[in-house]
């Protein structure tokens, strides 16, 4: 149902059984999945793919152009997955030409007040808590957790399964599957919570408490952690995973808690 105070482009693409609220604005060139609510003032500008039963708060700002002195007016996109839920007043811009689009995967939560900036690529079953801003060209792998005002650097990945505190600055990669706090951010332990609450086992959850152990807690350089790591920790889906994510980092990843140890060195 569109309600008659809602202003819908003509050439925007509506799914069936969406619903779009009063004051609402739909922009050309811009698609809604079937089953997806719109709220009330909530603005769906150009180049939107919004997923099947989303859920729009008002206030919200979809696929608006990039806060980017370099994006130059190219046709570019915001794709958002199905299931999704974007509370009031986020604000999500659309790509440049680095990536074309930004995208949010399935079954997200995105709080009040957050914003995800061009090019930013968002997994699967990520949740984001109120006032967590997102600079340009990041990555998060699926089932991140970001705790309010968490504020992220350009460029930074983070891996699957992370946890990041409130009130974090996130200014180096995160890998998967830890836990992430204190300034400047550091390795505070295994997300053994959320890893339970997906399934893992406790074999699991040990296997990858050995690897940041070395990682971490031992001392060593990265390098030569890395390799201990591949030397002598079991193969796993998990152990591929963690190495492959440092070796590609391009900025190095946090640090462990202690202040005489240094973790970013190649």
């Amino acid at each position: 149902m569109i309600h008659p105070l809602t202003y819908v482009h003509p050439e925007a693409k509506i799914g069936k059984d969406v619903k779009i609220d009063p004051f609402a604005t739909i922009h050309r060139n811009v698609e809604i999945g079937d089953g997806t609510w719109i709220a009330s003032n909530v603005t769906i500008m150009e180049g939107a793919r919004i997923g099947k039963n989303c859920r729009i708060f008002p206030g919200a700002v979809i696929s608006a152009i990039p806060q980017d002195l370099k994006y130059n007016g190219e046709e570019t996109t915001t794709i958002i997955g199905d299931n999704t839920t974007i509370r009031e007043c986020v604000t999500i811009n659309k790509g440049t030409s680095d990536k074309m689009f930004t995208k949010i995967g399935n079954n997200c939560l995105i709080m009040a007040y957050c914003h995800i900036a061009h090019d930013c690529i968002i997994g699967d079953n990520c949740i984001f808590s109120n006032s967590t801003t997102l600079a340009g060209h990041i990555t998060l792998g699926n089932n991140v957790v970001l705790a309010g005002l968490v504020a992220v650097q350009q460029f930074v990945n983070i891996g699957s399964h992370t946890f990041v505190t409130g009130g974090s600055l996130v200014r180096k990669d995160v890998p998967p599957y830890v836990k992430a706090a204190r300034e400047p951010l550091s390795y505070v332990g295994v997300n053994t919570v959320g890893l339970r609450r997906k399934g893992f086992s406790s074999e699991q959850i040990n296997h990858i408490m050995d690897i940041y152990r070395i990682l971490y807690v031992k001392g060593y350089n990265t390098a030569k952690a890395l390799n201990i790591i591949e030397a002598e920790v079991p193969f796993s889906e998990e152990r591929e995973q963690i190495l492959n994510f440092i070796r590609e980092s391009k900025h190095g990843i946090m640090r462990g808690l202690s202040t005489n140890k240094v973790h970013d060195e190649d």
